[in-house]
């Protein structure tokens, strides 16, 4: 009877970790399809215009979406760099591990020093000056726009609905 608990154990250790797989791809994919389909100077016009966000907020995250593909250059940049030097982790894990984290901290270091440099940047130009500013380029909606939000507010109910028939909603705020 042991190795029938065992592996009904495993069986519902493995279920658990295909779900939690499942949420976190759901939970990340639609910011990695933002990311990938929306220009950042777009993306913080609209911010400003459509959503009235504060243009310090919107031109930092247009900073951040700008920097990205950069940090991902430095990455594999810093990485063949190590490769040439003969840094190299093998097929141990606790040593990948280790490689990985000092090039996550020499990345760490290079976005620090780029992202102050920004600042100044953007401090000189009077980016945070108080003075309304005015958008150059205009933002329209689009039916294609409505569309979206439609079809991501469907999803969100349909996945709502779907684990309250199925019994598996547990929601993070009860009472």
């Amino acid at each position: 009877m042991g190795l029938v608990n065992v592996l009904l154990s495993n069986e519902a250790t493995l279920v658990t970790g295909v779900g939690l797989g499942l949420r976190v791809v759901g939970l990340a994919l639609p910011g990695v399809l933002l990311v990938a389909s929306t220009d950042p100077v777009r993306l913080a016009d609209a911010l400003t215009i459509h959503w009235r966000v504060s243009t310090r907020f919107a031109f930092g995250a247009l900073a951040a979406l700008r920097l990205a593909p950069l940090l991902v250059a430095e990455f594999e940049s810093v990485r063949l760099a190590r490769r040439t030097r003969g840094v190299e982790a093998g097929r141990n894990p606790v040593a990948q591990a280790r490689l990985l984290g000092g090039i996550a901290f020499t990345l760490l270091v290079g976005a620090v020093r780029r992202g102050s440099r920004l600042a100044t940047a953007m401090d000189a130009r009077g980016f945070d000056s108080g003075v309304p500013r005015t958008n150059a380029r205009g933002s329209r909606l689009h039916p294609r726009d409505a569309g979206f939000v439609t079809g991501a507010v469907v999803v969100c109910a349909l996945a709502v609905t779907l684990s309250v028939l199925t019994g598996a909603w547990s929601p993070i705020f009860v009472g």
